[in-house]
């Protein structure tokens, strides 16, 4: 359970009172939680405010509700139903949307997260509206699944806003993490080619993905991605670092193409020549989240096994601060994943 703003020490594992499913509600017995940046920058309120980059919020840039469970990822089973819910969906496998919509065209834009807005899977039971209660059938574990949610989703979005379509090249940043190796194969899945970039010692892992090119980030990037690209434009630069490098990203693309950021791992600030957005008629692209189509499609994408898990880790539930440390050292590839206490592999 979070207690506050912090570092890992506001984590503390404790007996709760079970929750219980309200109306239009299921109770999920969790197998297992991913962890996010977003378990991260919520904990230390890191998402800042217009015109106040320092300030201390939560995702949605206002204050937090403590004490609050973490967990967007949750993968488990429905072991009872609220009002309004057929009893027929208890013992149903499924696999959490995490986003908590807003009504109407702009639901997304106001949405809250589960694991910020209400409590999430960092837990044995957690309550989530019944319509974010996805059933799954996949011979994947719960691990395995609950390494796709935030990620995967967010990566989807990435594509769909940029319109990444088979005849398009595209360079993908943090391509190690979670959000990266979805961008990774859920391009190739569209059928674009795709240049990785990744820290070093991790070129391997994300070449087995199906990526066409990988860049370390130790090499200029600017004559490492050319030296790849050839003769080919790029297209899309999908980014979920940020940082000081978006400039240069922005000058790989070819006139017309297309930049589009979900992250800041990097730092949230970056200093810009808006002459070469303008002057090469670039497009611009902030996108968070997914919608409901983004995440049926997830499911499906999974359930059809077009999708491979990398689950570099798993920790019980009791080490979930160890856990954000080591998401921290981002010395691993893939996801690392919570279970329940003497449930790990």
């Amino acid at each position: 359970m979070l207690n506050g703003h912090g570092g890992p020490e506001k984590l503390e594992y404790r007996d709760v009172p079970d929750p219980v499913p309200a109306a239009c509600e299921v109770l999920i017995r969790v197998g297992a939680a991913g962890l996010n940046n977003t378990d991260i920058w919520t904990r230390e309120g890191a998402y800042g405010a217009e015109g106040d980059a320092s300030a201390v919020q939560g995702w949605r840039r206002e204050p937090l509700v403590f004490p609050r469970i973490q967990g967007a990822d949750i993968c488990g089973r429905i072991v009872a139903v609220g009002a309004g819910v057929l009893e027929s969906r208890v013992s149903e496998r499924v696999l959490v949307d995490n986003a908590l919509y807003g009504e109407g065209e702009a639901g997304l834009l106001s949405a809250g997260l589960i694991g910020s807005e209400r409590d999430g899977g960092f837990a044995e039971l957690v309550s989530v509206p019944a319509a974010n209660a996805h059933a799954i059938d996949a011979d994947l574990s719960d691990a395995e699944l609950a390494s796709f949610p935030t990620a995967y989703v967010t990566a989807e979005r990435m594509l769909n806003r940029a319109r990444v379509a088979e005849s398009d090249t595209v360079l993908v940043t943090g391509a190690s993490g979670g959000v990266g190796t979805g961008l990774v194969q859920l391009a190739k899945i569209r059928g674009a080619s795709v240049i990785a970039i990744v820290g070093e010692g991790k070129e391997e892992a994300v070449r087995s993905l199906g990526a066409d090119a990988v860049v370390v980030r130790r090499e200029g990037l600017i004559p490492a991605v050319e030296r790849v690209l050839g003769k080919r434009p790029l297209d899309v630069a999908a980014d979920v670092v940020g940082g000081q490098q978006v400039g240069t990203l922005l000058e790989l693309l070819r006139p017309g193409g297309r930049y589009v950021v979900a992250g800041a791992i990097a730092g949230p600030l970056a200093t810009l020549d808006l002459r070469t957005i303008y002057l090469k008629q670039l497009d611009v692209l902030g996108s968070t989240m997914g919608d409901r189509h983004e995440f049926d499609a997830l499911v499906r994408h999974i359930e059809s096994r077009r999708l491979r898990p990398l689950v570099w880790a798993t920790y019980p539930l009791s080490e979930l601060a160890r856990a954000q440390e080591d998401l921290v050292r981002k010395n691993h590839v893939g996801k690392l994943v919570v279970l329940p206490d003497a449930r790990t592999l």
